[in-house]
């Protein structure tokens, strides 16, 4: 045998691995929400959690507010994506199923709390975590403010927009409405945003 040439391995019976993968091409996949072909639940999650844990955190954080929530919102979506592995129509289309899971987990959260809230006994607020802390740090922005404050579904369509970088469609498909619904909730939260600043300068 040549050198230069690698030697041929035998196969050991067991189903191979898929590590002929490429670093370019898994790359390439992780960024755009695919996976390989044969990839189980294990791995497909495993690197979809790799690529985009942070970024749906973030995300979840602008929609519920609060980082502890939306860690445990992005961690079900994962929970839930595992689960419903071997009946996705299309795998590759996992990061788009991940973050419709986020906003629809988002909007349970949200209706949950205001449920709490309305019929919570008035008290002595909580001494605040290091995690409310660090999530003061990125709230005390005006815009974060004034986006806090809007609508559910015109603080998602934006936070999506513009945070997320997503398309008309793909906004469409994470909040379960019409593409022309989302120009509105866009449109309208453009406006009110607008609004609120123009009054605290």
């Amino acid at each position: 045998m040549p050198p230069n040439e690698p030697e041929e391995r035998k196969p050991s019976g067991k189903a191979a691995r898929p590590t002929d993968v490429t670093t370019e091409t898994l790359v390439a996949d992780r960024s755009l929400g695919a996976v390989p072909v044969g990839w189980d639940a294990d791995m497909a999650v495993t690197a979809l959690y790799s690529a985009h844990y942070r970024s749906l955190v973030r995300l979840a954080v602008l929609l519920v507010r609060d980082m502890a929530t939306a860690e445990e919102v992005v961690q079900d979506a994962f929970v839930a994506i595992h689960g419903a592995w071997r009946r996705l129509r299309d795998p590759d289309k996992a990061l788009a199923y991940l973050r419709q899971s986020v906003v629809n987990r988002s909007r349970s959260v949200l209706r949950h709390r205001a449920v709490v809230e309305k019929y919570a006994p008035k008290g002595l607020p909580d001494a605040p975590s290091a995690e409310h802390g660090a999530i003061g740090e990125l709230e005390r922005g005006a815009v974060i403010e004034a986006l806090r404050n809007l609508p559910t579904r015109q603080r998602e369509a934006l936070v999506l927009r513009y945070y997320g970088d997503l398309s008309e469609a793909e906004i469409a498909h994470a909040m379960g409405i019409s593409k022309g619904a989302v120009k509105s909730h866009t449109a309208r939260g453009m406006a009110a945003l607008r609004n609120v600043l123009e009054q605290s300068s």
